[in-house]
């Protein structure tokens, strides 16, 4: 299977490229910069340079692709000021939208198309158990993942099947949210964010980079379906069981003023959550390897 990934370098895309090669699929990668994604990826792949947000990506790399799985988003874990969130914006919307404008001038197009998008499209929701169907947020983010949704839906009318993942938070070895979390607890500063009620809708990096391929590979998987495990956890459950993990406390709290005044309008992401369940993918019979946090967690350290 010919696949072509964007965003194949990050934290996710990584493990969905190894992945991908494991099984024997041809994997074809479109990045700004080849040579450092060469050096991270290795040279089983093949790569194409684009930039993302400005032009159509080169149509040899995409042309009798069997499918495309679209990571392209520019980070949301720096302090939004109003020329980060136009980055955060147009790197997801932009770019989706000139990949998708592509599939018109291929003679043979991609069946399928999966695209990412985030659980913050919920809003902050509390201890409500929410599925695909559940209503969705007016905020920043909200809006993020909702156009990013419409850009990413309108590959259906090329004739691609049309899958979008809402990603949860990503745990997992070198990266994603532990990554900055571990040297804090093994310090000791470990503890509950705000109230510590709020749900922490969690996915280890192998499980969510299976999901990708299974969409990619499943005919029977389309429209929106949440990336998160099946046992989400309160703030304060997670740090407790990290705590553990790492042998320090995490009793310590933080202030919910104190994270607003450190991270600005970000801070929504740490004080604010949603406990989102991936009723979907359990309909499909998705196998988890780490369905619950005390698994993704030891697997992680």
């Amino acid at each position: 299977m010919k696949v072509v990934i964007t965003g194949a370098t990050g934290f996710v895309g990584q493990v969905i490229v190894k992945q991908l090669l494991e099984a024997g699929d041809e994997v074809v990668v479109l990045t700004r910069n080849v040579a450092k994604a060469a050096i991270t990826l290795g040279s089983a792949c093949k790569y194409f340079q684009w930039n993302d947000s400005e032009s159509l990506p080169p149509l040899e790399a995409l042309e009798g692709a069997d499918g495309i799985i679209n990571l392209m988003g520019e980070t949301i874990s720096e302090r939004w000021d109003e020329n980060h969130k136009k980055k955060i914006y147009n790197s997801r919307i932009n770019g989706t939208k000139k990949l998708v404008e592509a599939l018109e001038k291929l003679k043979n197009g991609p069946k399928s198309f999966i695209s990412t998008s985030a659980i913050g499209i919920y809003g902050n929701r509390g201890p409500e158990d929410l599925n695909e169907s559940s209503n969705l947020a007016d905020d920043f983010l909200a809006k993020v993942c909702k156009d990013w949704e419409n850009e990413a839906n309108k590959a259906r009318n090329y004739g691609a099947r049309v899958a979008i993942i809402r990603v949860g938070i990503v745990l997992g070895k070198g990266g994603g949210a532990l990554a900055k979390m571990i040297p804090i607890f093994k310090l000791g500063g470990g503890g509950p964010l705000g109230s510590g009620n709020q749900y922490m809708s969690w996915i280890h990096v192998e499980d969510l980079a299976s999901m990708f391929i299974e969409a990619l590979k499943n005919p029977s998987i389309k429209g929106v379906l949440n990336g998160t495990a099946p046992y989400p956890a309160s703030n304060r459950e997670f740090t407790k069981v990290l705590g553990k993990a790492v042998k320090r406390p995490a009793f310590l709290p933080a202030p919910a003023f104190a994270i607003k005044i450190a991270f600005g309008e970000m801070s929504q992401i740490l004080l604010e959550g949603q406990k989102v369940l991936p009723v979907k993918f359990k309909e499909a019979k998705f196998k988890f390897r780490f369905p619950t946090l005390e698994m993704a967690i030891k697997e992680s350290l």
